[in-house]
């Protein structure tokens, strides 16, 4: 029996596909440098990324309560929009992985919690905007992750049925959004996590520790 590729896949985008944590340190550190604050490392910002920037606010600023990150997202935001693509690098294996997709005659798109004009401009830095059938942001709908309508949409948008796609993330709430939306689930392993993160309760169909795992037909749920 020939196993072949799923018909579909939608990516996250932070933590999937694109290693984008050492932009969002520069952008941390600008704002640490500007308020008199030693500069963090990588290693202490990398678990928060897939969190959010709130996230990664309390991650620099850990005295700040939820209101003081809030406040200060926007300036997070326009730094980050000055650091996106300077920093950051594919995931190793992603690149074959997504010429293997298109050899495979498999669509693709990338639906993510990033606000839509960050999204755009970090797919279009990949050289991935032709590629992507659909790019979902934060912002684009009325929800976003864990709820499933951004995934619903992508799988609309590139004329597929949830039930054709297959959902990757690195995320609890990638994989909640993919069971809601009627989607299979990988979980990317290769991505962020913060310590007490355990992903074999996330109830993903399948759980692999590196992009050039999926290069493999048989691995895919």
């Amino acid at each position: 029996m020939t196993v072949n590729f799923p018909k579909a896949v939608l990516f996250d985008l932070d933590g999937t596909l694109l290693d984008s944590a050492p932009d969002m340190l520069a952008t941390a550190n600008a704002m640490r440098a500007s308020r008199g604050v030693a500069a963090m490392t990588l290693a202490e910002l990398r678990p928060h990324v897939s969190k959010g920037s709130r996230a990664m606010l309390g991650a620099a600023f850990p005295g700040l309560d939820e209101a003081g990150r809030l406040e200060l997202v926007p300036e997070f935001l326009e730094l980050y929009d000055r650091e996106l693509g300077r920093h950051a690098v594919v995931f190793r294996g992603v690149a074959e992985l997504l010429d293997t997709l298109d050899r495979n005659g498999v669509r693709w798109g990338i639906v993510t919690n990033k606000p839509e004009a960050l999204a755009v401009s970090a797919v279009e830095a990949s050289g991935w905007t032709r590629r992507s059938g659909v790019l979902v942001g934060g912002d684009t709908l009325a929800e976003r992750k864990p709820h499933p309508l951004p995934l619903l949409h992508a799988a609309q948008e590139i004329g597929m049925t949830p039930g054709d796609c297959v959902y990757v993330g690195d995320d609890e709430r990638d994989i909640e959004a993919a069971r809601a939306a009627g989607m299979r689930s990988v979980v990317a392993l290769w991505g962020y996590r913060l310590p007490g993160d355990d992903p074999a309760r996330w109830g993903g169909d399948v759980m692999l520790e590196q992009a050039s795992d999926l290069l493999d037909p048989t691995r895919w749920p």
